[in-house]
């Protein structure tokens, strides 16, 4: 189990944080990512496997005005 957003989710299966957001149809051009308190990189997401007790905060930025 991890917890996303401050909430647990059990993962199917293991997975990358690619994989975690295309699966919850996050906009990866569109978010910044916080794994374990640090500042995730966009070129590491395909490479970073979630493991059990990871805690991911993922904003989305929305456009306006």
């Amino acid at each position: 189990m991890i917890t996303v957003n401050g909430k647990n989710v059990e993962l199917p299966h293991p997975m990358s944080v690619a994989e975690y957001l295309e699966t919850n149809q996050y906009s990866a051009g569109r978010i910044a990512v916080e794994l374990n308190h640090k500042i995730l990189s966009k070129a590491h997401f395909a490479d970073t496997m979630l493991t059990e007790c990871d805690t991911l905060e993922i904003v989305t930025f929305v456009g306006g005005g």
